[in-house]
């Protein structure tokens, strides 16, 4: 068991590096600071004062949170980094390179001296080659190899720097050159690019230090995010399309506890949404699974239940999740979509949306992932791409991931950093299992896993006043170019 006093070691190691200038020529048109040509300064981890005066899960916030809101809506969008979303984005506050400087990769994490290419502001609507976000392709991205030593990433003596982004990426498309792999990982939007997203930081609330449940994809992080844990699952196998979990989830507690739910799946049929990776919902629920189209009647009748848990699209052309293979600008007409129709709807003035994406994708964040209190006593062994084999012990955080908080009970353009860790009182990362601690805050459900406990919660970011500010509609992005 790791210990909790000592969880934020990785993400206090310092971050990504550089130890070169590059010439400008590499960036495309970087218009904010000059890349970082030293050690990029280490993260502090302060919990952000409330915003309200609330204590996280003190008995007066948890009250405010019941009064003020009677419905969640919980969407995951689709494996993008933090940097890589909001990287382009100048608001005060945000941990992102055109706030703080662009940093760069190796093109060869064996030469650290060498060539380096950086973060710039240049990117694609979609990405062709979709880059790896397998555990051990999150281990190079993070360590700089496929199966580094768990005992000394746990004692601190191996710290992730982030450097292996730019190389992870042209191992895995060996036909592309080390320049468009960084085109395609380094790269974040500009504004004009992510208008919804802007209108996102400017009006409601944003993490800068939020992180996916595992280092790994899909489906083990829908699932860890669902209850705490994957089960040891670290890849997406034919558990989740046969309904094959058989542990709790928030949907069955939800049950047990008479909160009203519902699945609305915009998969289209390409994959089991995500309600239904449990057994339990395929034998007890599954009529809770609805098509995503109902959640619009639904939102705009008021006809909402207490959670509302909605599957884009994924992952190619016209899917709407911001998945690398489709578009950015798609993604965000859904995110347009959804809050504009609870916005006009009648339970508006009691409805939290949580805005939060799956898992990073294997794109570049410049923010290290922090260790973790295990999800429980399982582990997971893959062989990477060089014929290694790793085992994972769910024990550290996947990358940093864009999150909102978008409700007429959040304060204005605030920006959270740290949470405070429930079980230590010690600052800690958000990350995707603190929507499960305060669901279990809101609906009297007990955490899940010992991760859930460890969890900060964010029940004392929900203020005691409704705002009348919140605009009745977002903007409408627009395409760009892809990268085909």
């Amino acid at each position: 068991m790791v210990n909790t006093t000592a969880v934020l070691l990785g993400l206090l190691a310092s971050t990504t590096s550089v130890v070169e200038n590059v010439s400008n020529s590499l960036f495309g048109n970087v218009t904010g600071p000059s890349p970082v040509a030293a050690a990029a300064p280490a993260v502090t981890s302060t919990i952000t004062p409330p915003p309200f005066g609330y204590t996280a899960g003190s008995p007066e916030s948890v009250a405010n949170l019941k009064d003020k809101i009677k419905r969640v809506v919980w969407i995951l969008l689709e494996n993008r980094s933090f940097d890589n979303i909001l990287g382009g984005v100048a608001r005060p506050g945000l941990d992102n390179p055109t706030n703080n400087g662009n940093v760069c990769n190796p093109v060869d994490v064996t030469q650290p001296n060498g060539t380096t290419l950086c973060t710039r502001l240049k990117d694609f609507d979609s990405i062709a080659n979709d880059p790896d976000h397998s555990v051990t392709g999150n281990n190079f991205e993070f360590y700089g190899q496929f199966a580094p030593d768990n005992t000394a990433i746990q004692n601190g003596t191996l710290v992730a720097t982030n450097q292996g982004f730019v190389e992870k990426q042209t191992i895995s498309y060996s036909t592309i050159t080390a320049n468009v792999a960084a085109e395609e990982v380094m790269g974040y939007y500009s504004e004009a690019e992510v208008p919804t997203m802007v209108e996102i930081v400017d009006e409601f609330l944003t993490f800068n230090y939020w992180f996916s449940c595992i280092p790994g994809p899909t489906n083990p992080n829908r699932a860890c995010a669902l209850s705490g844990t994957s089960g040891g699952h670290g890849f997406n196998d034919e558990f989740f399309e046969d309904a094959g979990l058989n542990f709790t989830s928030i949907f069955q507690a939800a049950s047990e506890k008479d909160v009203t739910w519902l699945n609305y799946d915009g998969t289209n049929g390409a994959f089991a949404p995500d309600a239904l990776f449990y057994t339990w919902t395929e034998e007890n629920a599954k009529n809770n699974v609805v098509p995503i189209e109902n959640f619009f009647q639904d939102a705009y009748l008021g006809l909402l239940p207490q959670l509302s848990y909605l599957n884009p699209s994924c992952c190619g052309a016209n899917s709407n999740s911001m998945h690398p293979t489709g578009n950015v600008s798609f993604g965000q007409i859904f995110v347009k979509q959804v809050y504009d129709a609870l916005r006009q709807g009648p339970q508006w003035d009691e409805t939290l949306l949580v805005l939060t994406y799956d898992e990073s994708g294997g794109f570049h964040d410049h923010v290290a992932s922090p260790l973790a209190v295990p999800t429980d006593n399982l582990s997971y062994t893959e062989t990477a791409h060089n014929g290694q084999s790793y085992t994972f012990h769910f024990d550290r955080l996947g990358g940093r991931m864009p999150t909102f908080l978008i409700s007429p009970f959040v304060p204005k353009a605030h920006i959270e950093n740290f949470g405070t860790n429930p079980a230590t009182g010690q600052a800690e990362a958000y990350s995707a299992t603190s929507v499960l601690k305060t669901l279990g805050l809101l609906w009297d459900i007990e955490d899940f896993t010992d991760r859930v406990s460890n969890s900060p919660s964010f029940d004392h970011l929900i203020g005691p006043t409704m705002r009348v500010d919140p605009p009745l509609v977002f903007p409408v992005p627009k395409p760009f170019p892809n990268d085909v």
